[in-house]
Protein backbone atom coordinates (compact mmCIF):
# COMPACT_ATOMS: atom_id res chain seq x y z
CA UNK A 1 0.00 0.00 0.00
CA UNK A 2 1.29 3.46 -0.92
CA UNK A 3 2.18 5.56 2.11
CA UNK A 4 0.19 8.74 2.74
CA UNK A 5 2.47 11.72 2.27
CA UNK A 6 2.73 14.24 5.09
CA UNK A 7 4.52 17.55 5.59
CA UNK A 8 5.26 19.09 9.00
CA UNK A 9 5.41 22.88 9.41
CA UNK A 10 7.74 23.82 12.26
CA UNK A 11 10.55 25.85 13.75
CA UNK A 12 13.04 23.23 14.97
CA UNK A 13 11.19 22.30 18.15
CA UNK A 14 7.72 20.84 18.43
CA UNK A 15 7.89 19.72 14.81
CA UNK A 16 10.65 17.24 15.61
CA UNK A 17 8.80 16.05 18.72
CA UNK A 18 5.58 15.55 16.75
CA UNK A 19 7.51 13.55 14.19
CA UNK A 20 9.22 11.39 16.82
CA UNK A 21 5.98 10.58 18.65
CA UNK A 22 3.53 10.34 15.73
CA UNK A 23 5.31 9.44 12.52
CA UNK A 24 8.76 7.94 13.09
CA UNK A 25 7.53 4.36 13.31
CA UNK A 26 4.33 4.73 11.25
CA UNK A 27 4.74 2.73 8.04
CA UNK A 28 1.39 3.99 6.69
CA UNK A 29 2.55 7.61 6.41
CA UNK A 30 5.66 9.25 4.98
CA UNK A 31 6.90 12.64 6.12
CA UNK A 32 8.38 14.06 2.93
CA UNK A 33 9.65 17.33 4.41
CA UNK A 34 9.75 19.78 7.28
CA UNK A 35 9.31 23.47 6.64
CA UNK A 36 10.79 26.02 9.02
CA UNK A 37 10.19 29.64 10.01
CA UNK A 38 10.79 31.99 13.01
CA UNK A 39 14.34 30.69 13.62
CA UNK A 40 17.24 31.49 11.24
CA UNK A 41 19.73 28.98 9.80
CA UNK A 42 17.38 25.97 9.94
CA UNK A 43 16.29 25.66 6.30
CA UNK A 44 18.40 23.54 3.98
CA UNK A 45 19.45 21.16 6.73
CA UNK A 46 18.52 17.50 7.22
CA UNK A 47 16.68 15.88 10.08
CA UNK A 48 19.24 13.09 10.29
CA UNK A 49 18.55 9.38 9.72
CA UNK A 50 19.99 8.60 13.17
CA UNK A 51 16.98 10.45 14.63
CA UNK A 52 14.45 9.83 11.87
CA UNK A 53 14.67 6.04 12.16
CA UNK A 54 14.83 3.10 9.74
CA UNK A 55 11.89 4.30 7.62
CA UNK A 56 13.98 7.34 6.65
CA UNK A 57 17.47 6.10 5.68
CA UNK A 58 18.31 9.46 4.05
CA UNK A 59 16.75 11.61 6.74
CA UNK A 60 14.22 14.36 6.03
CA UNK A 61 15.00 17.71 4.42
CA UNK A 62 14.10 20.94 6.22
CA UNK A 63 12.93 23.61 3.76
CA UNK A 64 12.11 27.27 4.19
CA UNK A 65 8.36 27.75 4.70
CA UNK A 66 8.22 29.95 1.58
CA UNK A 67 8.42 26.69 -0.44
CA UNK A 68 5.37 25.20 1.29
CA UNK A 69 2.89 25.10 -1.60
CA UNK A 70 5.57 24.07 -4.10
CA UNK A 71 6.45 21.03 -1.96
CA UNK A 72 2.80 20.11 -1.42
CA UNK A 73 2.16 20.03 -5.17
CA UNK A 74 5.44 18.41 -6.17
CA UNK A 75 5.30 15.65 -3.56
CA UNK A 76 1.51 15.20 -3.68
CA UNK A 77 1.24 15.84 0.04
CA UNK A 78 -2.10 14.84 1.55
CA UNK A 79 -1.82 16.31 5.07
CA UNK A 80 0.13 19.23 6.52
CA UNK A 81 0.66 19.31 10.30
CA UNK A 82 1.12 22.71 11.94
CA UNK A 83 3.75 22.28 14.67
CA UNK A 84 5.02 25.61 15.95
CA UNK A 85 3.84 28.16 18.46
CA UNK A 86 3.07 31.76 19.40
CA UNK A 87 1.18 32.80 16.29
CA UNK A 88 -2.06 34.71 15.97
CA UNK A 89 -5.26 33.07 14.84
CA UNK A 90 -5.32 35.17 11.66
CA UNK A 91 -1.86 33.84 10.82
CA UNK A 92 -2.86 30.23 11.52
CA UNK A 93 -5.90 30.44 9.26
CA UNK A 94 -3.83 32.16 6.60
CA UNK A 95 -1.49 29.14 6.62
CA UNK A 96 -4.54 26.87 6.51
CA UNK A 97 -5.87 28.67 3.43
CA UNK A 98 -2.47 28.40 1.75
CA UNK A 99 -2.25 24.67 2.45
CA UNK A 100 -5.81 23.91 1.35
CA UNK A 101 -5.46 25.97 -1.82
CA UNK A 102 -2.50 23.72 -2.71
CA UNK A 103 -4.68 20.61 -2.29
CA UNK A 104 -3.83 19.27 1.18
CA UNK A 105 -5.56 19.01 4.53
CA UNK A 106 -4.41 21.37 7.29
CA UNK A 107 -4.06 19.66 10.68
CA UNK A 108 -3.70 21.12 14.17
CA UNK A 109 -2.44 18.00 15.97
CA UNK A 110 -4.02 16.60 19.13
CA UNK A 111 -1.57 17.80 21.82
CA UNK A 112 -2.33 14.90 24.16
CA UNK A 113 -1.16 12.37 21.56
CA UNK A 114 2.35 13.82 21.83
CA UNK A 115 2.49 14.10 25.63
CA UNK A 116 4.78 11.46 27.08
CA UNK A 117 3.92 9.87 30.44
CA UNK A 118 6.52 10.19 33.17
CA UNK A 119 7.08 7.84 36.10
CA UNK A 120 7.76 10.84 38.35
CA UNK A 121 5.47 13.82 39.07
CA UNK A 122 5.61 16.56 36.43
CA UNK A 123 5.04 20.26 37.07
CA UNK A 124 4.87 22.35 33.91
CA UNK A 125 5.31 26.10 33.54
CA UNK A 126 3.99 27.48 30.25
CA UNK A 127 2.58 30.80 29.06
CA UNK A 128 -0.03 32.68 27.08
CA UNK A 129 2.68 34.42 25.00
CA UNK A 130 6.44 34.61 24.70
CA UNK A 131 7.79 37.13 27.20
CA UNK A 132 5.13 36.77 29.92
CA UNK A 133 7.74 36.03 32.58
CA UNK A 134 7.60 32.28 32.32
CA UNK A 135 11.32 31.81 33.00
CA UNK A 136 11.32 33.71 36.28
CA UNK A 137 8.17 31.82 37.31
CA UNK A 138 9.87 28.52 36.53
CA UNK A 139 12.91 29.57 38.57
CA UNK A 140 10.59 30.45 41.45
CA UNK A 141 8.90 27.05 41.32
CA UNK A 142 12.29 25.33 41.13
CA UNK A 143 13.27 27.18 44.29
CA UNK A 144 10.13 25.99 46.07
CA UNK A 145 10.99 22.39 45.16
CA UNK A 146 14.57 22.91 46.29
CA UNK A 147 13.37 24.22 49.65
CA UNK A 148 11.52 20.95 50.13
CA UNK A 149 14.79 19.07 49.67
CA UNK A 150 13.70 17.47 46.40
CA UNK A 151 15.94 16.39 43.54
CA UNK A 152 14.71 18.33 40.52
CA UNK A 153 15.38 17.87 36.81
CA UNK A 154 14.46 20.90 34.73
CA UNK A 155 13.49 19.83 31.21
CA UNK A 156 13.49 22.71 28.77
CA UNK A 157 11.38 23.03 25.63
CA UNK A 158 13.67 22.30 22.64
CA UNK A 159 16.02 24.76 20.98
CA UNK A 160 18.13 22.36 18.85
CA UNK A 161 19.87 24.70 16.43
CA UNK A 162 23.20 22.88 16.14
CA UNK A 163 24.24 19.32 15.34
CA UNK A 164 20.96 17.47 15.86
CA UNK A 165 22.57 14.07 16.43
CA UNK A 166 24.83 15.48 19.15
CA UNK A 167 21.84 17.31 20.62
CA UNK A 168 19.69 14.20 20.79
CA UNK A 169 19.73 14.18 24.62
CA UNK A 170 21.64 16.98 26.34
CA UNK A 171 22.38 17.25 30.05
CA UNK A 172 23.66 20.50 31.57
CA UNK A 173 25.06 20.69 35.09
CA UNK A 174 27.69 23.44 34.97
CA UNK A 175 28.31 26.59 32.95
CA UNK A 176 31.13 24.72 31.19
CA UNK A 177 28.46 22.47 29.66
CA UNK A 178 27.07 25.50 27.79
CA UNK A 179 30.38 25.83 25.97
CA UNK A 180 30.70 22.09 25.48
CA UNK A 181 27.32 21.98 23.73
CA UNK A 182 28.01 25.12 21.62
CA UNK A 183 24.87 26.83 22.94
CA UNK A 184 23.28 29.84 21.28
CA UNK A 185 22.43 32.95 23.29
CA UNK A 186 18.80 31.87 23.38
CA UNK A 187 19.76 28.52 24.88
CA UNK A 188 22.07 30.13 27.44
CA UNK A 189 19.33 32.58 28.46
CA UNK A 190 17.16 29.65 29.47
CA UNK A 191 19.75 27.24 30.92
CA UNK A 192 22.24 29.49 32.71
CA UNK A 193 19.89 30.86 35.42
CA UNK A 194 18.96 27.29 36.43
CA UNK A 195 22.57 26.11 36.44
CA UNK A 196 23.76 28.96 38.64
CA UNK A 197 21.11 27.90 41.18
CA UNK A 198 22.33 24.31 41.24
CA UNK A 199 19.74 22.63 39.02
CA UNK A 200 20.38 20.07 36.31
CA UNK A 201 18.82 20.93 32.94
CA UNK A 202 17.89 18.55 30.14
CA UNK A 203 17.04 19.54 26.57
CA UNK A 204 17.57 18.32 23.02
CA UNK A 205 15.64 16.59 20.26
CA UNK A 206 14.40 13.17 21.38
CA UNK A 207 12.22 13.79 24.42
CA UNK A 208 11.56 10.11 24.94
CA UNK A 209 15.27 9.63 25.68
CA UNK A 210 15.38 12.88 27.63
CA UNK A 211 12.48 11.83 29.85
CA UNK A 212 14.03 8.41 30.49
CA UNK A 213 17.31 10.04 31.57
CA UNK A 214 15.76 12.86 33.63
CA UNK A 215 13.49 10.68 35.70
CA UNK A 216 16.41 8.42 36.66
CA UNK A 217 17.95 11.20 38.76
CA UNK A 218 14.97 13.32 39.80
CA UNK A 219 12.09 13.07 42.23
CA UNK A 220 10.18 15.80 40.39
CA UNK A 221 10.41 16.87 36.74
CA UNK A 222 9.91 20.57 36.05
CA UNK A 223 8.89 21.33 32.46
CA UNK A 224 10.20 24.76 31.44
CA UNK A 225 8.10 25.71 28.43
CA UNK A 226 9.07 27.67 25.34
CA UNK A 227 7.11 30.42 23.60
CA UNK A 228 3.46 29.69 24.42
CA UNK A 229 3.74 26.02 23.50
CA UNK A 230 2.21 23.10 25.39
CA UNK A 231 4.32 20.68 27.45
CA UNK A 232 5.70 17.54 25.82
CA UNK A 233 5.08 15.58 29.01
CA UNK A 234 1.69 14.90 30.59
CA UNK A 235 1.56 17.38 33.46
CA UNK A 236 0.32 16.78 36.99
CA UNK A 237 0.31 20.51 37.82
CA UNK A 238 0.06 22.87 34.85
CA UNK A 239 1.02 26.50 35.61
CA UNK A 240 0.33 29.11 32.91
CA UNK A 241 1.75 32.65 33.05
CA UNK A 242 -0.22 35.59 31.61
CA UNK A 243 0.87 39.15 30.86
CA UNK A 244 -1.40 42.12 31.73
CA UNK A 245 0.53 44.24 29.21
CA UNK A 246 -1.08 42.16 26.44
CA UNK A 247 -4.69 41.79 27.55
CA UNK A 248 -6.76 39.90 24.99
CA UNK A 249 -3.88 37.81 23.68
CA UNK A 250 -5.14 34.90 25.79
CA UNK A 251 -7.96 34.64 23.20
CA UNK A 252 -6.03 35.46 20.04
CA UNK A 253 -2.85 33.33 19.92
CA UNK A 254 -2.19 29.67 19.25
CA UNK A 255 -1.62 27.53 21.24
CA UNK A 256 -1.70 29.98 24.15
CA UNK A 257 -5.46 29.69 24.54
CA UNK A 258 -5.11 25.91 24.71
CA UNK A 259 -2.71 26.40 27.62
CA UNK A 260 -5.24 28.72 29.26
CA UNK A 261 -8.02 26.17 28.98
CA UNK A 262 -5.80 23.39 30.38
CA UNK A 263 -4.27 25.37 33.25
CA UNK A 264 -4.48 24.29 36.88
CA UNK A 265 -2.94 27.59 38.00
CA UNK A 266 -2.69 31.02 36.39
CA UNK A 267 0.07 33.44 37.31
CA UNK A 268 -0.75 37.02 36.36
CA UNK A 269 2.75 38.49 36.32
CA UNK A 270 4.21 42.03 35.98
CA UNK A 271 1.37 43.63 37.93
CA UNK A 272 3.74 46.26 39.33
CA UNK A 273 4.27 47.74 35.84
CA UNK A 274 0.73 47.22 34.50
CA UNK A 275 -2.43 49.29 34.75
CA UNK A 276 -4.75 47.96 37.48
CA UNK A 277 -7.64 47.92 35.04
CA UNK A 278 -5.70 45.67 32.69
CA UNK A 279 -4.91 43.27 35.53
CA UNK A 280 -8.60 43.09 36.40
CA UNK A 281 -9.69 42.62 32.78
CA UNK A 282 -7.13 39.86 32.24
CA UNK A 283 -8.17 38.04 35.40
CA UNK A 284 -11.82 38.13 34.36
CA UNK A 285 -10.99 36.83 30.88
CA UNK A 286 -8.91 33.95 32.26
CA UNK A 287 -11.70 32.96 34.66
CA UNK A 288 -14.23 32.96 31.83
CA UNK A 289 -12.04 30.66 29.74
CA UNK A 290 -11.13 28.36 32.66
CA UNK A 291 -13.07 28.89 35.88
CA UNK A 292 -11.54 25.87 37.64
CA UNK A 293 -7.95 27.22 37.74
CA UNK A 294 -6.50 29.08 40.71
CA UNK A 295 -5.24 32.61 40.05
CA UNK A 296 -1.93 33.80 41.53
CA UNK A 297 -1.02 37.50 41.42
CA UNK A 298 2.63 38.51 41.15
CA UNK A 299 5.04 41.36 40.50
CA UNK A 300 8.18 41.12 38.37
CA UNK A 301 10.82 42.70 40.59
CA UNK A 302 13.64 44.45 38.74
CA UNK A 303 17.04 45.11 40.22
CA UNK A 304 20.23 46.67 38.84
CA UNK A 305 23.75 47.04 40.17
CA UNK A 306 23.55 50.80 40.70
CA UNK A 307 20.28 52.68 40.21
CA UNK A 308 21.89 56.09 40.57
CA UNK A 309 24.33 55.38 37.73
CA UNK A 310 21.43 55.15 35.25
CA UNK A 311 19.91 58.56 36.01
CA UNK A 312 20.55 61.08 33.26
CA UNK A 313 22.38 58.61 31.00
CA UNK A 314 21.86 57.84 27.32
CA UNK A 315 21.18 54.11 27.52
CA UNK A 316 21.33 51.22 25.04
CA UNK A 317 18.81 48.55 26.09
CA UNK A 318 19.57 44.94 25.18
CA UNK A 319 16.61 42.59 25.60
CA UNK A 320 15.76 38.90 25.24
CA UNK A 321 15.57 38.18 21.49
CA UNK A 322 12.44 36.00 21.13
CA UNK A 323 10.42 38.35 23.36
CA UNK A 324 10.99 41.14 20.84
CA UNK A 325 10.72 39.10 17.63
CA UNK A 326 7.88 36.56 17.50
CA UNK A 327 6.83 37.62 21.03
CA UNK A 328 6.00 41.05 19.55
CA UNK A 329 6.91 42.99 22.70
CA UNK A 330 8.10 46.56 22.17
CA UNK A 331 10.05 46.61 25.45
CA UNK A 332 11.51 44.36 28.11
CA UNK A 333 13.20 44.50 31.50
CA UNK A 334 16.00 46.82 30.37
CA UNK A 335 13.59 49.43 29.03
CA UNK A 336 11.48 49.32 32.19
CA UNK A 337 14.64 49.74 34.27
CA UNK A 338 15.83 52.66 32.12
CA UNK A 339 12.53 54.46 32.52
CA UNK A 340 12.13 53.63 36.21
CA UNK A 341 15.63 54.78 37.20
CA UNK A 342 15.67 58.03 35.23
CA UNK A 343 17.65 57.45 32.04
CA UNK A 344 17.77 60.60 29.92
CA UNK A 345 17.32 58.72 26.64
CA UNK A 346 16.90 55.19 25.28
CA UNK A 347 19.30 55.15 22.35
CA UNK A 348 17.97 53.73 19.09
CA UNK A 349 20.55 51.18 17.82
CA UNK A 350 19.22 51.00 14.27
CA UNK A 351 21.72 53.47 12.73
CA UNK A 352 24.58 51.21 13.87
CA UNK A 353 23.21 47.73 13.09
CA UNK A 354 25.64 45.17 11.71
CA UNK A 355 24.89 42.40 9.21
CA UNK A 356 22.32 39.87 10.37
CA UNK A 357 20.88 42.25 12.97
CA UNK A 358 19.74 44.51 10.15
CA UNK A 359 17.94 41.49 8.67
CA UNK A 360 16.26 40.83 12.03
CA UNK A 361 14.91 44.39 12.17
CA UNK A 362 13.73 44.13 8.56
CA UNK A 363 11.77 40.97 9.40
CA UNK A 364 10.42 42.38 12.69
CA UNK A 365 10.08 46.15 12.16
CA UNK A 366 7.98 46.60 15.32
CA UNK A 367 11.02 45.96 17.53
CA UNK A 368 11.69 49.68 17.84
CA UNK A 369 14.64 51.35 19.63
CA UNK A 370 15.96 48.24 21.34
CA UNK A 371 18.62 45.68 20.61
CA UNK A 372 17.56 42.01 20.66
CA UNK A 373 20.25 39.66 21.96
CA UNK A 374 20.37 37.55 18.82
CA UNK A 375 22.98 34.79 18.78
CA UNK A 376 21.87 31.80 16.73
CA UNK A 377 25.23 31.61 14.96
CA UNK A 378 28.84 32.78 15.24
CA UNK A 379 28.00 35.44 12.67
CA UNK A 380 25.15 36.79 14.81
CA UNK A 381 27.42 36.79 17.88
CA UNK A 382 29.91 38.93 15.98
CA UNK A 383 27.23 41.24 14.62
CA UNK A 384 25.77 41.75 18.09
CA UNK A 385 29.19 42.53 19.60
CA UNK A 386 30.09 44.92 16.78
CA UNK A 387 26.73 46.70 16.99
CA UNK A 388 27.12 47.21 20.75
CA UNK A 389 30.62 48.57 20.17
CA UNK A 390 29.40 51.04 17.53
CA UNK A 391 26.33 52.46 19.30
CA UNK A 392 26.88 55.96 20.69
CA UNK A 393 25.65 55.68 24.29
CA UNK A 394 26.73 56.32 27.88
CA UNK A 395 25.60 53.01 29.36
CA UNK A 396 24.49 49.54 28.26
CA UNK A 397 21.60 47.93 30.14
CA UNK A 398 21.47 44.17 29.56
CA UNK A 399 18.00 42.75 30.19
CA UNK A 400 18.74 39.16 29.23
CA UNK A 401 19.14 36.64 32.09
CA UNK A 402 22.74 35.75 31.20
CA UNK A 403 26.11 37.36 31.76
CA UNK A 404 26.62 38.60 28.21
CA UNK A 405 30.24 39.55 28.93
CA UNK A 406 31.13 35.87 29.14
CA UNK A 407 30.29 35.64 25.43
CA UNK A 408 31.59 38.93 24.06
CA UNK A 409 33.56 41.98 25.21
CA UNK A 410 31.49 45.07 26.04
CA UNK A 411 33.81 48.08 26.19
CA UNK A 412 31.22 50.47 27.61
CA UNK A 413 29.85 50.98 31.13
CA UNK A 414 27.31 48.22 31.62
CA UNK A 415 24.74 47.03 34.11
CA UNK A 416 22.69 43.85 34.19
CA UNK A 417 18.96 44.00 34.84
CA UNK A 418 17.78 41.07 36.95
CA UNK A 419 14.18 40.14 37.57
CA UNK A 420 12.42 37.77 39.89
CA UNK A 421 8.87 36.78 40.75
CA UNK A 422 7.22 38.21 43.88
CA UNK A 423 3.93 36.60 44.84
CA UNK A 424 1.11 38.76 46.22
CA UNK A 425 -1.51 37.42 48.60
CA UNK A 426 -3.25 34.07 48.43
CA UNK A 427 -3.51 31.71 46.75
CA UNK A 428 0.23 31.77 46.11
CA UNK A 429 2.49 29.41 44.22
CA UNK A 430 4.12 28.61 47.54
CA UNK A 431 0.78 27.37 48.89
CA UNK A 432 -0.39 25.62 45.71
CA UNK A 433 2.90 23.85 44.98
CA UNK A 434 3.17 22.89 48.64
CA UNK A 435 -0.32 21.42 48.55
CA UNK A 436 0.58 19.48 45.40
CA UNK A 437 3.70 18.04 47.03
CA UNK A 438 1.90 17.24 50.28
CA UNK A 439 -0.72 15.31 48.33
CA UNK A 440 2.03 13.14 46.92
CA UNK A 441 4.01 12.98 50.18
CA UNK A 442 7.05 14.56 48.50
CA UNK A 443 9.75 16.50 50.30
CA UNK A 444 10.32 17.51 53.88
Amino acid sequence: MERIKVLIMGAAGRDFHDFNTRFRDDASREVVAFTATQIPYIQGRIYPPELAGPLYPSGITIHDESLLTEIIRRERVRSVYFSYSDVGYEYVMGRAALVQSAGASFVLPDPFAAMLRAEKPVISVCAVRTGCGKSQTCRHVAGLLQQRGLRVAVVRHPMPYGDLVKQRCQRFETLADLERHDCTIEEMEEYEPHLTRGFVVYAGVDYGEILAAAQQEAEVILWDGGNNDLPFFASDLHIVVADPHRVGHERLYYPGEVNVRLADVFVINKEDSAAPGDVQTLGQSLRELNPRADVVHADSLLSVDDEAAIAGKRVLCIEDGPTLTHGEMAYGAAVIAAERFGAAEIVDPRPWLEGTLAQTFAKYPAIGPLLPAMGYSDEQFRDLAQTIARVDCDLVLVGTPIDLTRQMPIDKPMQRVRYSLKEKGEPSLTTLVGRFLDGRKLGC
